[in-house]
């Protein structure tokens, strides 16, 4: 068992650690394909290699290749620390700065293997969210971390640490790029390649820049999305003995299950493999577990008429939960869910992102690496049948929804029936969340805001929770807009039930959807409660990139923009940019995230708060740009919500000025200017 010392000490060489290859008893991520040439190989090797001195290559060279060959990618195994990989108090970190600490606080947690979807391979959830390529810069990256001054900035190049360069107090003490691949050459063949040579990387959102919080990151936003969805298409507002079926207990579709419990529905959720399934029902998001159907439709029946709350696993596969419910329709006439959707990794499809039905688990891991195009074939095959069965239930009083995770643009490219016609090539059959659900929320400014506490103490975390429901108490008593109302409401609740549904899983963090006022006013307090040793230390604070600003994806958080700017990436970029010059700790800016490798680019921040002057302004400028930037783009593109919301901040604000677009009010007017 090493000590975080030596984990920050550099590379171990002289003597190299033993190589115990891949641990027993933890999920693997599935075998890659790159369908490298030889010469892509010794290429792959080489620049594995050129982190090691020559005395220890001829060693590494044969390993590393073996690694290439039978995993499709250079993990570099023997490198991966033999000490429990967790979030430690930040004191226990040996660096220079605590913004330093904060960053390895929060590297740690991503990987813990509580957190971690696939922590031997560094990913941390959605089947190839990475946090590193390989061990080694892992252990470079803490290195550099711990070394760290005030005056230093360490540049990431999609995992790699390119090193430490001169900066000053203000600047970010840390810059990531993932997956930063020439549009031109940004396809998901390319992708297998560039990342099998280690020279690119597929972050996801928040795992590639260290800003993950388990499941529970996912949980509220899930909470809010089912919440919202009774509202649109039940009409109600109490879900009691309402069902909702979808799949996923992974990564960060295991927050389904515990989603469903907190809105007091029933819940079904479908997974095929049964260590994530166990691991969810021993974490107690998961309330019972079945591996037959006859006995889940008959459970779902049962929960159905007591009007029980339930969150039951489903052990096999969606398809055959989504036929079976066709079936039960057509030969009882009882439709028995009322709403639904999918968090497969349907963004990485052909790689163990979606399991196809006519496999079990473990052959379709051993085809899809010995015969990649029967595979896909498969795939796209299950799809088809997939989206079958959600289209006789939306015959009846049945909603679907897309999760963002491109369920809907893969079924498409599969030959399924999701087409709206009539429609633009961003909108499908079924909605996403974003364009039915949750997008006015974010055209409000209402996003994922997250905390997390570096001293690891749980009353730490309630002394946050508490500030923030005073904080929302005190606007909603100020008097606000009754949209803004619910959503504070809504965020209330959530904080209040928190602990009783256990929703700390690695650091111990906290997340809520805010708007500006919100934020800002959380962040003030919560620095000033370290400064007056409430909180007994730092306080990171992020959001998910899936934001009002941080991500331009035409399929998912700019779905419901429809100016024609929705494949455009500028105010992703812009809020990278942005953020880095109004005071974050450390920004991110990613290829890929939610919907897949070359369909969005994302970016994120961390900002330490330390109980100063300096951390509360840069709260208050930081905050304030990360949330308007995105309702001013909303409001350029047309949406009303959005225009009422800049424009009262611009009263509020002197120093904030923002082009209001005019209404094309006369439709004549088009059209006469464009007659023939």
């Amino acid at each position: 068992m090493s000590s975080l010392q030596e984990l920050c000490s550099g590379l171990p060489l002289r003597p190299l650690p033993e190589n115990r290859g891949r641990w027993a008893g933890v999920p693997h991520a599935p075998v890659r394909t790159p369908n490298l040439s030889p010469e892509e190989e010794k290429l792959a090797l080489r620049n594995a290699l050129r982190y090691f001195p020559p005395d220890v290559q001829k060693l590494l060279a044969l390993e590393f290749a073996q690694e290439l060959r039978q995993f499709g990618h250079i993990y570099m195994y023997r490198f991966c620390p033999s000490m429990e990989m967790r979030a430690y108090p930040i004191e226990k970190y040996p660096c220079r700065t605590r913004a330093a600490a904060a960053i390895m606080h929060m590297i740690m947690n991503n990987l813990d293997p509580a957190v971690a979807q696939f922590p031997q391979e560094l990913v941390t959830y959605g089947g190839n969210g990475q946090v590193f390529s390989n061990w080694a810069q892992f252990r470079l990256t803490m290195s550099y971390l711990s070394k760290m001054t005030e005056e230093q900035t360490l540049v990431m190049y999609s995992g790699h640490p390119l090193g430490l360069f001169p900066s000053s107090p203000r600047a970010p003490r840390l810059i990531i790029t993932n997956g930063m691949v020439i549009p031109n050459y940004s396809s998901r063949t390319e992708y297998e390649k560039l990342f099998a040579l280690g020279v690119t990387m597929y972050g996801q959102m928040t795992a590639g820049s260290y800003c993950y919080i388990g499941p529970q990151g996912i949980v509220h936003g899930t909470v809010l999305t089912v919440l919202n969805a009774g509202r649109r298409y039940l009409g109600i507002e109490d879900l009691a003995g309402k069902v909702f079926v979808t799949s996923g207990l992974g990564g960060m579709s295991g927050a389904q299950a515990k989603a469903a419990a907190i809105v007091g529905c029933i819940g079904v959720i479908a997974e095929v493999d049964k260590a994530a399934l166990v691991k969810r029902h021993q974490q107690g998001w998961l309330m019972e577990v079945t591996d037959s159907l006859d006995h889940c439709i008959a459970r779902l029946r049962e929960a159905r008429k007591k009007k029980e709350v339930l969150s039951l696993g489903y052990h096999g596969n969606v398809v055959d939960l989504w036929e079976r419910l066709v079936h039960e329709l057509d030969t009882t006439g009882e439709l028995l869910v009322d709403l639904g959707s999918d968090q497969t990794s349907c963004h990485n499809p052909f790689n163990g992102g979606y399991y196809p039905v006519q496999l079990s688990f473990s052959e379709a891991q051993s085809l899809m690496s010995s015969n990649p195009a029967v595979f896909k074939h498969l795939v796209q095959e299950s799809l088809r049948r997939h989206v079958s069965a959600i289209n006789r239930l939306a015959q009846e009083k049945f909603f679907f929804w897309d999760y963002g995770n491109a369920f809907l643009l893969e079924a498409q490219r599969a030959g399924a029936d999701v087409e709206k016609k009539g429609a633009s090539k961003m909108e499908f059959r079924y909605p996403s969340y974003v364009q039915h659900i949750m997008g006015d929320i974010f055209s409000q400014g209402f996003g994922p805001f997250r905390w997390v506490c570096t001293s690891g103490d749980p009353q730490d975390l309630a002394v946050t929770d508490h500030l923030a429901t005073s904080v929302l108490e005190k606007a909603i008593a100020d008097g606000v807009k009754a949209s803004v109302k619910l959503q504070y409401m809504d965020n209330i609740r959530w904080i209040r039930e928190a602990a009783k549904h256990q929703l700390v899983v690695g650091s111990q963090a906290r997340i809520l959807y805010s708007d500006q006022k919100g934020r800002v006013a959380i962040a003030v307090a919560i620095n000033q409660a370290i400064a007056s040793g409430k909180i007994k230390a730092p306080v990171v604070l992020s959001r998910d990139h899936h934001d009002v600003s941080g991500t331009d994806s035409p399929f998912r958080e700019t779905s419901n923009i429809y100016d024609g700017s929705a494949f455009c990436a500028d105010m992703a970029v812009q809020n990278f940019v942005g953020d880095a010059c109004r005071g974050a700790t450390w920004v991110a800016l990613h290829n890929g995230g939610g919907v897949g490798w070359g369909e969005v680019i994302n970016g994120g921040f961390g900002l330490v708060l330390d109980g100063t002057p300096e951390a509360e302004q840069k709260a208050r400028m930081m905050l304030s740009w990360d949330v308007s930037n995105g309702v001013a783009r909303r409001c350029w593109s047309g949406n009303p919500k959005a225009y009422e919301i800049i424009c009262q901040t611009m009263q509020e604000n002197s120093g904030l000025v923002v082009t209001l677009p005019h209404e094309v009010a006369d439709e004549q007017v088009l059209q006469q200017a464009l007659r023939p």
